[in-house]
């Protein structure tokens, strides 16, 4: 009988899982999949853990309306085809863990409760990643469920990080820059320190650029800046999402064209960013191939905001000695990466376009004041981490 642990990464149009066989204190990746298009075109893949496939689904619309149908799906297949292996427990990416969660804990009815309140600040997410945990929980409440926040990596941050030009009593009721993309920052930052051990320990700005995008100021591997803050809305621009906006612009939706609080919000969310830019895609490479004009700008809007970041960041820091670039934009577009650092070459950051375009982790030129890296990020795989640890710290020996 092999143990492992589950891990699910749900939003609010895919669920992603990944099942991990624990192997001492390591983790063999032995399956990985998901669900996409839910309530919309659903379809269901899964590979084993060479990438091998094991299964290539289409469901009709209304066979999987939402996240919670979805879970079922998975469930079910999983028991067909989980042979001699034990789930143990299951661990859950939940985007926000608000003042209340600076670690990773045991999913139970007031933890549950409390992550319920945390849906009007990540609107986009919180709710798809709460529906799988409650599935799960009518399925198996014997299984562990484990919690592991976006948001905790980046608590204990100075407070001069934390705060908003706000009265200090909202900051009291929790209006505060919480930060996301926190397991995807930790995961990097650990990989960082081992092929860089020197580097990681010193002043290092992460870039996490895909649909959702954000960058991340690390010194000796922890968080002391990050540019989302209260919401998953602001920093840069990113698929569908604003990004910084002067708040002037919402009253003055809401006072002069009378738009409603919640189709404000459906604009910012889903109608912005890249997509709202170019009116043409939220997609970084169907941007990059069209010749468009309006396409040039989301792309250059996007690259000039992601150098903005990291120039910031580098002040909160006192300088920078390195850069790296992650998630799906930063790991897979090189131009996207040519045009950001050529915007930071006045803080002398030189790319190797020959390494830039070879799939190698370094890519600065001879002559860098500040060393370039592409890591991929692997979320999945840090949540599997952190809840091995906690089922082992919740029962020891449970595990032998």
């Amino acid at each position: 009988m092999r143990d492992s642990i589950l891990v699910v990464n749900a939003g609010s149009s895919s669920i992603k899982f990944k099942l991990y066989r624990i192997e001492g204190a390591d983790l063999a990746l032995s399956l990985s999949g998901g669900m996409s298009g839910i309530g919309g075109t659903p379809a269901l893949r899964v590979t084993d853990g060479s990438g091998a496939l094991l299964e290539d689904r289409r469901f009709e619309a209304d066979a999987v309306p939402d996240a919670s149908a979805a879970q079922h799906h998975l469930a079910d297949w999983l028991v067909h085809h989980l042979g001699d292996t034990t789930i143990v427990a299951v661990g859950h990416r939940v985007v926000h863990g608000g003042a209340a969660f600076a670690e990773p804990v045991l999913i139970d009815d007031a933890v549950l409760r409390r992550l319920e309140t945390f849906i009007p600040l990540a609107p986009l997410h919180q709710l798809g990643n709460l529906d799988p945990i409650r599935v799960l929980r009518q399925r198996r409440p014997d299984l562990p469920q484990v919690a592991c926040f976006d948001t905790a990596f980046h608590r204990g941050h100075p407070e001069l990080s934390d705060r908003f030009a706000l009265p200090r009593f909202l900051h009291d009721e929790g209006v505060r820059r919480y930060g996301f993309h926190g397991l995807s920052y930790e995961y990097v930052a650990g990989r960082l320190k081992e092929v860089a051990p020197e580097t990681a320990e010193g002043r290092v700005v992460i870039a996490h650029l895909g649909s959702g995008a954000s960058l991340c100021a690390l010194k000796q591997g922890r968080s002391q800046e990050t540019t989302m803050s209260f919401t998953a809305l602001d920093g840069v621009p990113m698929g569908t999402r604003c990004g910084a906006l002067d708040p002037g612009v919402v009253l003055h939706l809401i006072e002069h064209r009378g738009m409603t609080p919640a189709e404000v919000g459906h604009m910012l969310y889903y109608e912005s960013g890249l997509l709202g830019l170019s009116g043409l895609s939220n997609d970084v490479r169907t941007l990059l191939a069209s010749d468009r004009p309006e396409a040039e700008l989301a792309v250059a809007f996007f690259c000039r905001r992601v150098a903005q970041a990291a120039a910031a960041l580098a002040v909160t820091l006192g300088g920078l000695d390195a850069f790296v670039f992650t998630a799906g934009i930063g790991e897979n577009a090189p131009e996207i990466r040519q045009r950001v650092i050529a915007d930071l070459s006045w803080a002398g950051l030189i790319l190797s376009n020959d390494a830039n375009g070879s799939g190698v982790a370094r890519l600065d030129a001879s002559g860098s004041r500040a060393q370039i890296w592409v890591i991929p990020t692997d979320e999945e795989r840090m949540i599997a981490k952190h809840t091995m640890r906690l089922l082992d710290r919740i029962a020891p020996g449970a595990r032998a």
